[in-house]
């Protein structure tokens, strides 16, 4: 490998919520920001980064799905540095506070998530989302700044 390499990443995290035709009801999400890893000098290990979130409606109890998709080619997990590209992975759960979770595939539903009524006036969270580096794809980044975008889409059913 040879010499010191720093690389900075950087994931912009981006919510979309979408009304299921079905119900009617609207999925809304509260907490999400973006995820920064920063300056990055050691490639053995993992580098995760969680937060919790809320994901809530009018409807107590009520369910959802939840699909991400990447700035990548084919809503790929991807960051990219020009043409180099450092795939990541995508974690969701239903309880807050997690730093691990069912892996999402690019545009693939993850249904049968349970929401709470209203998370703004509970002042509370029910789900998190976690961003993975794996420590291969690390070893073989090459320096510079990485950046990305990762839509997260939340809908009734």
């Amino acid at each position: 490998m040879g010499g010191r390499r720093l690389v900075r990443l950087i994931a912009g995290i981006a919510a979309v919520a979408a009304a299921s035709a079905a119900s009617g009801q609207a999925v809304l999400v509260s907490g999400l920001s973006d995820i920064g890893f920063g300056t990055i000098t050691s490639f053995g290990a993992d580098r995760t980064q969680s937060q919790s979130i809320c994901a809530y409606s009018g409807l107590l109890g009520g369910r959802y799905t939840v699909a991400a998709t990447g700035s990548g080619a084919a809503g790929a997990f991807t960051l990219a540095n020009g043409a180099a590209r450092l795939p990541y992975e995508v974690q969701w759960s239903t309880s807050s506070g997690q730093t691990s979770g069912t892996n999402l595939s690019p545009g693939v539903p993850l249904g049968g998530q349970t929401m709470l009524l209203s998370c703004p006036i509970l002042q509370t969270t029910n789900a998190s989302l976690t961003v993975v580096l794996r420590a291969a794809a690390l070893s073989s980044a090459t320096a510079g700044a990485y950046t990305g975008t990762l839509t997260i889409i939340l809908s009734a059913n």
